[in-house]
Formats: C-alpha cells, sequence, structure tokens
C-alpha cells in the first residue's frame, strides 16, 4: 500500500512564504495598473540631448516633445523619433534639471531652485528679453523635479536633497502658483512619507532622492521617478504612498524626467552615459 508522505508544517509555512514574496516582488516589476514598463518603445535623442533630464509636453500633445539637459540654457524641441532637435535659447551655462508649460509660459528649473519663465510662444522667435529668474521663491537644496497642473496653474516642485530631509524621512515638496501673467508666488508644501516607501519595499535604509515627478491624468495619482535606487513611487492624490516599482536597470538606465500625454501614455526620459544614448522610453496606456 502506498503512504502518503507528509510535508512537515514548518517546512510548508516557510514555502509559503517565499512563494508570497517571490509575487509580490514579480508585481513589483510589473508596473502600475496599465503600464507594461518592461517593454516600452525606446526613441533615441540626438547628440544635443545626449545629458536629456526633463521632458515636458504642451497641452498633453505627444507630437512634439520638450525637453532640457544639463549643461545648456536651452529648451530643445522635436518629434518622437527625430533625429535633430531644435533649440530655444534661454539662459547662460548652467545646471538645469526639468522643464514644465503651463497657462501659455515655459517653466525652467535649476538645481539651486532658482526658475526661469518665458511665453511659450518666444520658442519661436530670437531673444530672451522676455526671460524672467525667480531666485527666492524656494528653500535652499538641490531639485530635479517639477510638474505644472494646467487646469488650477500649480507648479509643484520635490527637493532631492534638502536640509533636514534624511533625519525626518521625508521628501518635501513646495507648491507655487503661476498666473496668467507668468508670475510665480508661493502656494503651499507637501511632503512624502519616505517611511511609507520603505514599509512597501521591506527596507529601512532606502536613500530616496527624488529626480522627477508627474501626475497621471487619468488617476490623479502621483508618479515620483528616483534615479538613485531606480524607483518608481506611486501615491494617491493627497501624496499617500500606495505602490513603489522596481525599474529595470537595463532599461531606466538614469532615469531623470517623467511626463504624460493626453493620451495617457507614460513617458520617462534616460540621460546618456559613456556605453548609451540619452533617450525617451514610452510605455502606451493599455487601457486595462
Amino acid at each position: 500500500m502506498h503512504t502518503r508522505k507528509m510535508i512537515p508544517v514548518g517546512v510548508l509555512f516557510l514555502s509559503l512564504v517565499i512563494l508570497s514574496a517571490a509575487c509580490k516582488q514579480k508585481r513589483k516589476f510589473d508596473g502600475p495598473k496599465g503600464y507594461a514598463l518592461n517593454t516600452p518603445q525606446k526613441f533615441i535623442m540626438p547628440t544635443s540631448l545626449h545629458e536629456i533630464s526633463g521632458i515636458a509636453f504642451y497641452k498633453g500633445n505627444p507630437d512634439t516633445v520638450y525637453a532640457e539637459q544639463d549643461e545648456d540654457g536651452k529648451v530643445f524641441y522635436l518629434k518622437p523619433g527625430d533625429h535633430h532637435a531644435l533649440a530655444f535659447k534661454f539662459g547662460k551655462h548652467g545646471d538645469y534639471e526639468d522643464i514644465a508649460i503651463s497657462n501659455e509660459f515655459v517653466i525652467m528649473l535649476k538645481s539651486n531652485g532658482h526658475l526661469y519663465t518665458f511665453p511659450f510662444a518666444d520658442l519661436q522667435q530670437e531673444g530672451t528679453e522676455r526671460v524672467v529668474e525667480w531666485k527666492d521663491l524656494l528653500p535652499k537644496g538641490e531639485y530635479e523635479g517639477m510638474y505644472a497642473d494646467e487646469a488650477s496653474g500649480l507648479i509643484y516642485i520635490i527637493c532631492k536633497n534638502c536640509p533636514d530631509e534624511s533625519d525626518l524621512k521625508i521628501a518635501k515638496g513646495y507648491i507655487l502658483q503661476l498666473n496668467n501673467q507668468g508670475q510665480l508666488s508661493q502656494h503651499g508644501n507637501f511632503a512624502v512619507d519616505v517611511k511609507e516607501v520603505d514599509k512597501v519595499l521591506g527596507t529601512k535604509k532606502l536613500e530616496f532622492r527624488p529626480s522627477a515627478l508627474a501626475q497621471n491624468p487619468r488617476t490623479k495619482e502621483w508618479y515620483i521617478i528616483a534615479s538613485i535606487g531606480k524607483v518608481l513611487v506611486v501615491t494617491d492624490p493627497n501624496w499617500k504612498v500606495t505602490a513603489v516599482y522596481n525599474l529595470n536597470p537595463a532599461l531606466y538606465v538614469q532615469p531623470e524626467g517623467i511626463a504624460f500625454d493626453k493620451n495617457y501614455n507614460l513617458y520617462i526620459s534616460n540621460e546618456g552615459g559613456d556605453l548609451h544614448s540619452g533617450n525617451i522610453l514610452k510605455t502606451a496606456w493599455t487601457g486595462k
């Protein structure tokens, strides 16, 4: 007679824990619902955008992407897939990190927190006489991520590295108001609890240094990229962390920019390096 071999309870429990952890880890790599982050469409950037950082769309139109790179005070614009980008010079050489477009104005963010605004229409014209520099709206710190809400005119800027953040385990953010004349003013602040990110990932020592953020126009969730650590953090509209996804380092080598178009497609830009060109990865929204 055949005798069925019993599996010890301890071994069975351990197996279930390992299986559960493996499934949870797999889900982290899948990406948010509706976005297959591991199978994006890649657009190689021209040499002028080898060090591409921030990206934006005008009213969500995907026909033209607007971008900047770390060193030149220029706004570049091109159709995804073009081998050449047009450029508009708005400022001197510097460390520019992000771009946003709202209320018919372009907003540029420098790493030290200085901002530059000028009319969107000026991109088609020569001269920079209408560029305004804003130096004292943000506290001292290092900034890389910015998002502009077209409907409200609010500008959201998250700090990559600000004083006291490490001790408090938060990522600070600041809200500015852009009026119809292109004037900026302080409007409030927000914060992302890094302890919540640690809890979702199951870590305790995550160095969360945000490099870009955008709001999903369909769900109103916030998508925050951290190039260091290669993670995508998703929060609800009130900045409560709901999910964290590990980004495939073979694809997202140095993610520095993020944007959505009006069709809910997701774009993440990667700065180039010695062995790879700057690029933009487009993940189409599946509608599921």
